[in-house]
């Protein structure tokens, strides 16, 4: 009977801690402009804009991951932990864009490695910081039932795919301008986020995206530009 009530008490606290909250945030940035700030909680796919005074709201639960970027700005990742829900206000700050100098293109010894050097058999695997914290809870010998238990590991390996798609999406935000996707593409200006989070979706295009190959990549997106505009006007109700 003990261990019923245990498991109840502890769906009850994993209920509780999985409903979504409306986060204020405040962001500063030493100074600069903080107006018109892209927001995105890439785990619902909820967004918002900063304004005048740094500040936004936007729904979110613990553990989403918000992503801020701005043209001035360094990307900025926020992970909403319990504690920010408990808070009035959620403070980030971001950094401004250091001033870009030209790329220096370093070859000298680039055959100079771990592999060469016979200190490693093959390259070691580079993982994200999203990767490393599942290897943690995952490997061990007690840590990876308890993390089981708990639905930690679930949640980590969901940043895993969450931090990819920001990767990919932050590649996508290099690519084109706001102009390309307005007068070429036809994308509505408030819908253009969107759409990039549409296009990300599609395996082609974000392979062509991690490949670095734009010409491929924009013939892609125009086609998911036409079915994209033909999804939106027949959502558009009739008169």
């Amino acid at each position: 009977m003990k261990n019923s009530f245990l498991l109840i008490g502890l769906f009850v606290v994993q209920f509780l801690f999985s409903q979504e909250k409306t986060i204020h945030g405040k962001v500063t940035a030493d100074g600069n402009n903080v107006e018109g700030i892209n927001v995105v909680n890439l785990v619902n796919e909820k967004s918002a804009q900063t304004d005048a005074k740094g500040e936004f709201r936007i729904l979110a639960k613990e553990d989403d991951l918000l992503v801020l970027s701005a043209l001035s700005l360094e990307y900025k990742r926020k992970i909403i932990e319990a504690d920010d829900l408990k808070s009035e206000t959620v403070f980030i700050t971001m950094i401004p864009k250091a001033t870009q100098l030209d790329e220096v293109e370093i070859t000298k010894y680039n055959n100079i490695n771990a592999v060469s050097l016979s200190i490693l058999s093959k390259p070691a695997k580079v993982y994200t910081p999203a990767e490393r914290k599942v290897r943690t809870a995952t490997t061990g010998l007690l840590d990876p039932l308890l993390n089981f238990m708990s639905g930690r590991t679930k949640r980590l390996k969901q940043q895993v795919s969450v931090e990819k798609k920001e990767m990919l999406l932050e590649k996508v935000d290099n690519l084109y301008d706001d102009a390309f996707y307005t007068e070429t593409l036809k994308i509505h200006p408030d819908y253009i986020r969107a759409f990039k989070y549409f296009c990300i979706e599609d395996l082609k295009f974000a392979t062509a995206v991690r490949a670095k190959n734009k010409t491929l990549a924009t013939f892609l997106i125009n086609e998911l530009a036409v079915e994209y505009n033909k999804l939106q006007n027949s959502e558009v109700p009739k008169d």
